[in-house]
């Protein structure tokens, strides 16, 4: 996308507030038109007191009069002007913050799989800072600065054409200065937005893992990817504040010489009686406010450099296909019989490295199915296709008897209750995250869901109980505590379907016994897939499916695989050997 694409795309979003706009415009001529007025004022009271004897006491009154009120005038537009730019500045950044995180929410799982999460909350939180900047700076000083230009010109104009063409003739060469230098700024910005995603990245993986970090005595490495992720960001970053804080002086010269020629060339036209004293100070007043503008917009190129890059990594975001919509005739599954089929299946992660190739399977309601098999035969990605985080390359996937792209997603997950391998809470209370799957539970369903699964014991030994506050990464709670309140979360939604992902994997053996004549009583009459290392969890299973390679290369209960001798058996006695 080029710099001038993502111009237009601004602008787009500016489009809803073009009336707020178009008042911004009004007052930002007012401002420009009596600030300019007030040179004239002053050049007419210099005259007013020019010469021996010619002193007018009445006129120098009526023009500071005049100027008080002008004064006035421009400072009220002006704070108005600034109280509009900034409300239309971080309105457009609140939409467009708002619709970056509304479409991160419907991106597919293969987007945000591939993708470090630190790049991302980069785009959503720096990027667009760094957008507002600009945009708030591009609002106050561009158009007041290009009003001011245009003003400018025609008072000059008005009091002397032939000094005009001298600022005129110099002026050309601020904007190839400023041209040059906002080419090469563009793109120092742009790798300097890219490098901070990276930087964002890796202290997020750092400090989220921080207890791998030092059981590996990974300090030394880790602070050598730092500093090289650190160094590349201070070397486009000086590069990129060189080439745009030479851009100020560069302009200033220049400017410099439009003022020393206009002071030249109307002092040689006032002494030949061309012009009065008063309009050669109205004159160079003017060369100044003619200048200064350019000075500023020099650095408004330069921060609008910095926003577009920003607002070009933004939009790169926005622009990623999302996850196809639900069909318009999809059905909402509102009493799911938690019948599942796969027929011919196949699906893989990367074309060139195949993973299920020939999937066939049917599984009655009620029954318990469990998947066992090595690292990285498919177990998961079952289960990805099941809660349809992925769909089929090939095959059909049908639940309730309706294929899964006639199902809306909604109502396909909402029969679902999962409990994953890695815990997961919410910034809020043992309350909060108990019911996140259903907020509008009652404190008693929720302390009856906690007594299911023995979390109950130790949520009132805590200090304020279920109202007690955790944080994401669970704070004081140990990884079996947070592990029940998943499965208490879970509990409480009463699904059609259960899928058990390792879901016992972080709790120690009592509490694992405990916790599984929970899930005995939960999974009664449902259909649940349970994903499991550990063989004791799944004795007790209608059918296993054992895996290998992405191809269900065993299934029967736990006695019929036994007799059988074959890859289940060689797993169960190797991890219960005598």
């Amino acid at each position: 996308m080029s710099s001038r694409e993502t111009l237009k795309r601004v602008l787009k979003w500016i489009a809803p507030y073009r009336f707020l706009v178009a008042g911004m415009i009004v007052l930002a001529a007012v401002t420009v038109l009596t600030t300019l007025y007030a040179p004239i004022l002053i050049g007419r009271g210099i005259d007013a007191l020019v010469g021996a004897g010619e002193v007018s006491f009445q006129r120098l009154w009526n023009i500071v009069l005049e100027l008080a009120v002008v004064a006035a005038v421009t400072a009220l537009s002006q704070w108005i002007m600034n109280l509009l730019i900034n409300h239309i500045t971080y309105q457009v950044v609140q939409d467009v913050r708002d619709r970056a995180f509304r479409h991160l929410q419907i991106l597919p799982f293969s987007y945000i799989d591939s993708r470090q999460p630190g790049d991302m909350i980069s785009r959503i939180s720096t990027d667009v800072d760094q957008f507002a900047d600009g945009l708030l700076m591009g609002f106050t000083q561009l158009f007041t600065g290009v009003m001011t230009i245009i003003a400018t010109l025609a008072f000059m104009v008005s009091i002397n054409v032939k000094i005009t063409l001298v600022v005129v003739v110099i002026t050309p060469v601020s904007f190839l200065v400023a041209n040059f230098i906002a080419k090469r700024t563009f793109t120092m910005f742009r790798l300097q937005s890219e490098t901070r995603g990276e930087m964002t990245s890796l202290v997020e993986e750092m400090v989220g893992n921080q207890k791998i970090v030092k059981a590996f005595s990974y300090e030394d490495r880790a602070f050598e990817r730092f500093e090289d992720v650190n160094e590349r960001l201070r070397d486009c970053g000086v590069k990129a504040t060189f080439f745009s804080s030479i851009t100020n002086p560069a302009t200033r010269f220049v400017n410099s010489l439009v003022y020393t020629g206009v002071g030249i060339y109307g002092a040689l036209c006032a002494i030949q009686g061309r012009i009065t004293i008063g309009q050669l100070t109205s004159f160079l007043n003017y060369a100044n406010q003619y200048t200064k503008p350019f000075n500023e917009i020099s650095g408004v190129i330069t921060e609008l450099q910095n926003a577009l890059a920003s607002a070009r990594r933004l939009f790169e975001l926005m622009d990623e296909p999302a996850e196809p919509e639900d069909d318009g005739d999809a059905l909402q599954l509102d009493n799911p019989t938690g019948s599942v089929a796969f027929e011919h299946a196949a699906f893989s992660y990367r074309p060139d490295v195949p993973l299920i190739k020939d999937l066939n399977l049917t599984v009655k309601p009620g029954q318990r199915i469990a998947i066992v098999g090595p690292t990285g035969c498919g177990k998961t990605t079952l289960i990805n296709l099941l809660m349809r985080f992925y769909d089929l390359q090939k095959g059909e996937l049908k639940v309730s008897g309706h294929p899964v792209r006639k199902i809306t997603r909604d109502s396909l997950r909402a029969g679902y209750g999962m409990v994953l391998q890695d815990t997961w809470l919410k910034a809020g209370t043992i309350m909060e995250n108990i019911a996140y799957g259903k907020p509008q539970a009652s404190r008693e369903e929720v302390v009856e869901a906690a007594k299911k699964v023995y979390a109950h014991s130790f949520i009132r030994r805590m200090k304020d109980g279920y109202d007690t506050y955790v944080t994401e990464d669970g704070g004081s709670l140990s990884q079996g505590q947070k592990q029940l309140l998943c499965i208490a979360r879970v509990m409480l939604m009463d699904p059609a379907v259960l899928i058990l992902d390792e879901a016992t994997s972080s709790i120690d053996t009592m509490t694992e016994i405990r916790v599984q004549k929970a899930f005995e009583e939960l999974m009664r009459g449902r259909t649940s897939f349970v994903v499991a290392h550990r063989l004791s969890t799944v004795r007790n299973s209608d059918v296993i499916l054992v895996m290998k390679d992405g191809d269900i290369v065993e299934i029967g209960n736990h006695q019929e695989l036994l007799y059988k001798g074959g890859f289940y058996a060689k797993m169960y006695n190797s991890q219960f050997a005598r």
